[in-house]
């Protein structure tokens, strides 16, 4: 239950952040809507690819966190701990080959730190 509460907390001050753009942020809440709601683009009963949808959304969102958005910016609502911060960042950089170059310079606004 506490992982529930801290994630829940989590996705609330990340929604707060005035760091973050409004449409990032919108375009998350959807992607996470999506992966949570009964509906999917590809149905899950088919093999495999009924999945697929839910892996590309979830790869879409851990790539924005560990790829596009500054660390700092993350790092100052995450709740679990650096031990889980590498690991997650690690698997999200896995996923990374889900989320085309193409794609993410079309949806996501949010421009990092030169540094």
């Amino acid at each position: 239950m506490k992982f529930l509460t801290d994630l829940k907390d989590f996705i609330k001050n990340v929604a707060q952040d005035k760091r973050i753009p409004e449409r990032d942020k919108n375009v998350i809440l959807a992607m996470l809507a999506l992966i949570i709601s009964p509906f999917d683009i590809i149905p899950d009963f088919i093999p495999v690819f009924g999945l697929l949808d839910d892996v590309i959304l979830l790869s879409m969102i851990l790539d924005y966190f560990f790829q596009v958005l500054d660390q700092e910016i993350l790092l100052s609502h995450y709740p679990w701990g650096m031990k889980s911060f590498v690991r997650l960042k690690k698997f999200a950089h896995v996923l990374q080959i889900f989320v085309p170059r193409f794609i993410k310079k079309k949806l996501w606004k949010y421009v990092g730190s030169p540094y």
